[in-house]
């Protein structure tokens, strides 16, 4: 996956987050909104981290 999207989907996945840990704030939980902000680093994390799956031509599916 190029380098801008990426940037982009890490973006809008932190904003998620961000929204989501507000939404959970706002409900008074405590444990939930720190999973959502752990969930949200971690995926941004892993997407810059882990590399893409490549196929070859020979493979099978």
């Amino acid at each position: 996956m190029p380098n801008h999207i990426k940037l982009m989907l890490s973006l809008v996945v932190l904003a998620v987050a961000a929204a989501g840990y507000v939404f959970q704030s706002s409900l008074g939980q405590v444990g939930p909104k720190y999973a959502v902000a752990f969930l949200g680093a971690f995926m941004v994390v892993a997407m810059w981290v882990f590399p893409e799956v490549q196929r070859r031509p020979g493979d099978k599916v």
